[in-house]
């Protein structure tokens, strides 16, 4: 589950200056279940894959964030892989910090999917299907995400 981070680490940089780099400790891959109880000082912490968290995860890593630090979480609430009845971290944290000074949100669209063009066709027509079936679903009916 870490390897989509390790290469790209190792896209950007390189396999053997990743490989230095986390020797000296300057990157450190955690998974998020051993971040509890710590505090991230002068650090710049990623959560990738963030719409797979729970609320409680997301307000979990969040908290960790330290003096100096700055941390970027990354995911897509399209791609929500919880279980059913399970509110995406990701998804809760857009409507409770969307007004908090200090927070920004950046939403990205179709156009800007960096893969082979063939995906962004893809990710147009899932969100164009998933606005229609949206359209025809009662309001009451439809998944909280």
């Amino acid at each position: 589950y870490l390897r989509p981070l390790y290469d790209a680490l190792y896209e950007m940089l390189g396999f053997e200056h990743v490989a230095k780099l986390i020797e000296r400790q300057v990157i450190e891959v955690a998974p998020l279940a051993y971040m509890r109880g710590r505090t991230l000082n002068n650090s710049f912490i990623i959560l990738d894959e963030s719409q797979n968290t729970t609320v409680e995860q997301m307000k979990m890593f969040l908290t960790r964030i330290g003096f100096g630090s700055t941390a970027v979480i990354t995911g897509d609430i399209t791609q929500v892989d919880l279980p059913k009845g399970t509110k995406s971290g990701l998804h809760h944290v857009i409507e409770v910090l969307k007004d908090v000074p200090g927070i920004s949100f950046t939403h990205f669209q179709p156009k800007d999917v960096v893969r082979h063009p063939l995906v962004q066709r893809i990710v147009e027509a899932y969100e164009r299907f998933e606005n229609r079936v949206a359209d025809e679903t009662p309001k009451d009916s439809r998944r909280d995400a």
